[in-house]
């Protein structure tokens, strides 16, 4: 039979209506920030956070304060969760090698891998303070040796965030400014009066800050498209409901909009996990998102076999993916569409989110088709460079060159070959013309 689809959310036409809503209202906004700069960021600051301060970035003393209001215990827990992105990441960076390699007798070619210059790392901080996007963002890019790294969160109660600056400041943020949604993520790209523009956005944020960055690629650098949390579990019959409504409803809380799927083979775990996230949401301090986020992004599919629990899977190319099955490893070597995938009951998306060393910036809305996750690798360009270091080198490359040259009709570019060709290998080829064949020309 078909994948049979027990619970779905809101239908497409709907969501794509909610989305150009998103799209207008940002568009709108970041041209009111590209004209009139720090006014702009300052009436929406207040707009949307009540938030109106002398200065939107924070001096050293004001850093040093907020981190004295962060208890001790706490502060372990933040440096305990650096130090595991910080070996994962130092590991990255260390697959990642220059080269450089004599493809040919005095034919000299390579790669370096060169840091970004600037970043703006946004750490979103609306209804939950995304401590962890700071690590996940501002140390990691420290790691690739970003030289100037600013990071900014929106304030909570209006004030700075004691352990997002803290995290921030311990990540390695040479700029902390307390400012949220589109207008961080504006101001960062567009520059203001005060805020000095980034060659690139990293970090995770709502739909709004995920649209800012998409209409801003391209005059920055971005990571990836990470809007609105998506997480998916795989699971069999190896499992219960309780784990899988517990890992669904966990992203589910995140926003309103944060769409959570169970792909199963079994008709008793998915009929037994309804009832599960019904009896847990009558608990659940964060009912009221992840209720919401449920009914109208939640869905549950029914498949026959694997193969379709799998090939349904990199379809729809999720953002977090839970497989608890009885063929882990299967799934891994198969799944090639995704953020990041959560192997076995032991391990789940929470892990990943706060603690365990990979990077939780993952890419949404199918995004995992073609690119992965925000990771030390996406700070680094890598950029390509050729010498060639003898007469005869330039005279051989130089000939070829030529006549690929002319073959597509490029006269000027023939001739930076042939120059090279007279000068060092003493043949004398008409201007405008291919270099001759050796054979030939002997």
């Amino acid at each position: 039979m078909a994948i049979e689809h027990l619970k779905s959310g809101k239908p497409e036409q709907q969501r794509a209506e909610d989305d150009a809503k998103v799209r207008a209202t940002v568009e709108t906004v970041l041209k009111d920030i590209e004209t009139r700069g720090d006014a702009a960021i300052r009436e929406l600051s207040a707009k949307f956070d009540k938030y109106d301060p002398p200065a939107f970035r924070l001096t050293p003393s004001e850093i040093e304060a907020a981190m004295q209001k962060v208890s001790t215990r706490d502060m372990d827990d933040i440096r305990f969760a650096q130090t595991q992105i910080r070996r994962f990441a130092e590991a990255q960076r260390a697959s990642m090698v220059d080269i450089e390699v004599e493809t040919l007798p005095g034919v000299i070619l390579g790669h370096r891998n060169i840091p970004v210059q600037s970043v703006g790392c946004y750490v979103p901080g609306g209804k939950f303070p995304m401590v962890a996007s700071a690590h996940m963002s501002v140390l990691t890019a420290s790691v690739a040796g970003v030289p100037r790294i600013a990071a900014s969160a929106p304030p909570v109660n209006g004030a700075p965030h004691p352990a997002i600056v803290a995290a921030m400041h311990l990540g390695g943020a040479h700029e902390i400014y307390v400012l949220g949604g589109m207008q961080a993520v504006g101001a960062m790209a567009l520059g203001t009066e005060t805020i000095e523009p980034v060659h690139m956005l990293v970090g995770p944020g709502n739909a709004f800050v995920a649209e800012a960055k998409r209409q801003l690629y391209g005059r920055v650098g971005i990571d990836l498209f990470a809007g609105p949390t998506e997480t998916m579990v795989i699971a069999d019959d190896t499992v219960d409901a309780e784990l899988c409504a517990t890992d669904l409803l966990g992203q589910a809380e995140h926003g309103y909009n944060s769409p959570a799927c169970l792909i199963t083979n079994s008709r008793n775990l998915a009929e037994a996990t309804l009832a599960q996230i019904d009896r847990l949401l009558a608990i659940l301090p964060t009912r009221e998102t992840a209720e919401t986020s449920w009914r109208d992004y939640g869905d549950i599919y029914l498949c026959d076999s694997y193969d379709e629990m799998l090939s349904l899977a990199n379809d729809l190319a999720y953002e977090h993916v839970q497989v608890m099955t009885d063929r882990d490893d299967w799934f891994l070597e198969n799944m090639h569409s995704y953020g990041a995938l959560f192997l076995g009951p032991r391990t789940n998306v929470a892990n990943g989110d706060k603690v365990i060393g990979t990077n939780h910036t993952l890419p949404t809305k199918k995004a995992g088709r073609y690119t992965g996750g925000l990771w030390v690798g996406k700070f680094l360009k890598t950029h390509s460079y050729q010498r060639v270091t003898t007469d005869e080198a330039a005279a051989l490359i130089g000939e070829y060159g030529s006549r690929l040259c002319m073959l597509e009709g490029f006269v000027g570019h023939a001739e930076q070959c042939n120059v090279r060709v007279r000068r060092y290998g003493g043949i004398n080829v008409p201007y405008g013309a291919a270099a001759p064949y050796r054979e030939a020309a002997e």
